[in-house]
């Protein structure tokens, strides 16, 4: 059995604890959090400890399953982390993740752990499907899009903005931008022309919609190269129509062989649960991570450096006889 933590437990931690109890070669052994480790409420008897007591598990854990906030926790606590366990994470700001890498991958060779960064469905295996993408077909182009779905990080900037009480932001691919592609063209699109955005907005008493919906309208880095469109709603109405945090999308590359003859691969998701396919993935990867550990492998890993055969539990013998 491979003996797993977890380090978090928000919505990632708790779909990850569900599925680890299911699984036929894994055990969880621990889960650790900032807060009062009684507040908890988790649906097994595994121990729950303050994670400032996460020292005393050195020797106890073969993988670590990182499950906090992608831009903020992750990049703090992973490096700490890894001076102790072979780790898992799915931080996914992409801009960042070189510099990511290099910051772990140097703590993990010096303590002799494999910390795989960077997991989950984007990054993750979307990534996996542009580099099919590309090597199959170097003559062409690669277009991602995501949704419909929450996107978490967008919905927590809102929530931020003085006078919102809650908040839900939806990604949607621009249909025609979709089909385009889907048809073979290799058009450059701007930012705007692929996405839109869809907020769904609780105001405290007395707020000012105005303002916030000009705030959300422009604001940089997350809604203001887009096409954006803000609805005031009941906070009954978003607890009904929108508690569910679904998400998905497409990656599709167009490309010409060496005849001119095109070929468009496509590779789509479309998730009920943000949260619980990503801890899917991220237990997969753990299993892997614990495998090359075994290996003598060190440092820092990402989708790329796993045989996709680690990532099973299924003997290789029974791989080849039904999935090949």
């Amino acid at each position: 059995m491979i003996r797993i933590g977890i380090c978090g437990y928000g919505n990632l931690g708790k779909a990850i604890e569900s599925e680890i109890t299911k699984s036929s070669d894994l055990e969880l052994v621990a889960i650790f959090t900032r807060r009062d480790p009684n507040s908890l409420k988790i649906a097994s008897n595994t121990v729950v400890e303050n994670i400032s007591n996460v020292q005393n598990w050195k020797d106890k854990i073969a993988v670590m399953i990182m499950c906090g906030g992608s831009s903020t926790d992750l990049p703090k606590q992973v490096p700490e982390m890894a001076k102790l366990f072979n780790t898992v994470d799915s931080f996914d700001t992409h801009a960042k993740i070189p510099e990511y890498f290099d910051i772990v991958d140097k703590i993990a060779k010096e303590n002799h752990h494999v910390s795989t960064i960077s997991v989950g469905w984007d990054p993750g295996m979307f990534s996996v499907m542009r580099l099919y993408a590309n090597t199959i077909l170097p003559n062409g182009s690669t277009y991602t899009f995501w949704g419909k779905g929450v996107s978490q990080g967008h919905s927590d900037a809102i929530r931020r903005i003085p006078g919102v009480k809650d908040a839900r932001q939806y990604t949607i691919p621009v249909e025609s931008a979709v089909e385009r592609v889907r048809n073979g063209e290799t058009p450059n699109f701007t930012t705007r022309e692929k996405h839109t955005r869809e907020c769904f907005v609780v105001l405290e008493d007395g707020a000012d919609k105005e303002r916030i919906e000009h705030e959300i309208k422009t604001m940089p880095n997350y809604f203001a190269d887009y096409d954006t469109t803000v609805h005031f709603i009941t906070e009954e109405e978003l607890k009904r129509e929108h508690s569910s945090l679904p998400h998905g999308g497409f990656v599709i590359h167009s490309g010409k062989t060496s005849n001119g003859n095109k070929h468009v691969i496509e590779y789509s998701l479309k998730l009920d649960s943000n949260p619980e396919f990503t801890g899917s993935v991220l237990i997969a990867v753990a299993r892997a991570t614990y495998k090359m550990s075994n290996e003598g492998l060190v440092g820092a890993k990402t989708i790329f450096d796993i045989p996709p055969i680690y990532l099973s539990n299924i003997a290789p013998q029974d791989l080849r006889k039904n999935l090949l």
